[in-house]
């Protein structure tokens, strides 16, 4: 089993006295079925596991009247061998998109204390068809995303005292011991050839084995394609399946504002628009906003029709590349791709961290690559893929008055370091930007650190 994040908030909702049904969203693949069953083993003494896919004929369960006490007696049926246990009873509905009325039940169920309810479903699932939706105010929604770095450090089993004393380093704005940053370096690489999808990353873990890594992928993203023929309206899956390829293409241009052109020639946005809300809207991809301007908030100066497009997990994107790019990247040797697909990974971080992704360019000429509240201020965020700090339009902006910030985040290959306005992080620590963040300070002794890392 794999480390998650989802436990904690999981736990969290069932330690709540009014606790409502939950919902747990997110895109294919990212284990939300996994982390219910193991968390229904470890809480309750009965565990209902509708699945409407697996069995399309729980769906008549839902399909009369929606009293929770018909569909308890109903469930009984379904699963005789099931005991029911007042108190100690959870009832999960799983890929619910394939049962309106099972979403519907979602407001009738959240009146009934002898039991709780976990529904979960794809992005695109939940979203389609869209007559029905969640009935709002009855139910907890929470997104599950694909493993963040430190999810994936601990499947690679790195303890929380090395993650620990590096929380320290960077709280602290101290250099991390030459070893263990080369070595969380690596470990970050290896992780933008993974990306966070559970299956890949359980592979990995255990076979270390980059061709598997890349069949279970590129599984994936077939899996993505068979559900624009299966959801999408006949006459927009052909422009679907086109946006979709046109991502790495997409991110490997110098300006990365996303141009249809790219994806069609002469394809405009009201053809193609809706193909891209498509992707959003089934998890697969992030938009990343211009700012016309660098003010609080951010949202309220966002430009529409003017973005970026990152992939939501980037070892998917990788395995959209040619055989081999895995190898070029850990050897350095991808060019222009390489700097698009740390840009990729840091935008895949800071979402994990709950940041809305933004971007400035004022013009041709400049542009900044992230933009974020931090500490209640705006930071401008800057991406380098190695270990060359030059960079004209980081300095051009926060010297320039009328743009009103002075703060900047710079992630490299380099250690910890500041120089004037410009903190310099390790890439691998943007899993701790969040500035609620929690970890134990309780700090081992730097050998305990080292033998670890060498032992692994």
């Amino acid at each position: 089993m794999l480390k998650r994040k989802i436990n904690d908030k999981l736990n969290a909702w069932k330690k709540n006295k009014d606790r409502l049904p939950l919902v747990i969203e997110g895109a294919r693949q990212v284990g939300k079925t996994t982390a219910v069953r193991e968390f229904a083993k470890n809480n309750y003494e009965t565990f209902y596991e509708v699945n409407f896919v697996e069995n399309p004929d729980f769906v008549s369960i839902f399909s009369n009247s929606l009293d929770p006490s018909r569909i308890l007696t109903s469930l009984s049926v379904a699963f005789p061998d099931v005991k029911y246990k007042k108190g100690s009873t959870l009832i999960f509905l799983d890929e619910i998109q394939h049962c309106p009325n099972g979403r519907s039940a979602l407001k009738f169920l959240a009146r009934d204390s002898r039991f709780d309810v976990i529904a979960s479903g794809s992005l695109l699932g939940i979203n389609h068809p869209r007559e029905v939706s969640f009935p709002v105010g009855y139910t907890q929604n929470i997104e599950l995303l694909p493993l963040d770095f430190e999810e994936f450090l601990w499947a690679m089993k790195i303890n929380e005292e090395v993650i620990s004393y590096l929380y320290d380093c960077f709280e602290k704005r101290t250099t991390v011991e030459k070893f263990v940053h080369e070595s969380m370096l690596s470990y970050f690489s290896t992780y933008l050839i993974t990306g966070g999808m559970p299956a890949v990353i359980y592979s990995y873990a255990n076979m270390r084995d980059y061709s598997d890594v890349l069949e279970k992928q590129r599984e994936i993203i077939e899996g993505y394609k068979r559900d624009v023929v299966k959801y999408a309206e006949e006459n927009g899956k052909p422009r679907i399946l086109r946006t979709f390829d046109s991502i790495p293409a997409q991110l490997a241009k110098d300006y990365k504002k996303f141009q249809y052109s790219v994806i069609d020639k002469g394809a405009r946005a009201r053809e193609y628009g809706g193909s891209l809300l498509w992707l959003k809207d089934a998890g697969i991809v992030s938009f990343c906003r211009n700012l016309s301007s660098l003010q609080v908030p951010l949202t309220g100066f966002a430009i529409d029709d003017e973005f970026k497009v990152y992939m939501n997990d980037t070892g998917l994107l990788v395995s959209m590349y040619e055989s081999g790019t895995a190898k070029k990247i850990l050897d350095g040797n991808l060019g222009l791709y390489k700097g698009a697909l740390y840009e990729n990974i840091i935008a895949v971080c800071l979402r994990n961290q709950g940041f809305p992704l933004f971007y400035f360019s004022p013009s041709s000429s400049l542009e900044i690559d992230f933009v974020i509240i931090y500490g209640g201020e705006p930071f401008l965020v800057e991406v380098k893929s190695g270990e060359n700090n030059k960079s004209k339009s980081l300095n051009t902006v926060l010297s320039t008055e009328k743009y009103g910030v002075n703060k900047a985040i710079r992630f490299s290959r380099n250690n910890i370091g500041e120089s004037g306005n410009i903190l310099s992080l390790p890439l691998y620590m943007a899993m701790f930007l969040n500035p609620d963040a929690s970890f134990d300070n309780t700090l081992p002794d730097s050998e305990e650190i080292l033998s670890h890392i060498h032992n692994v």
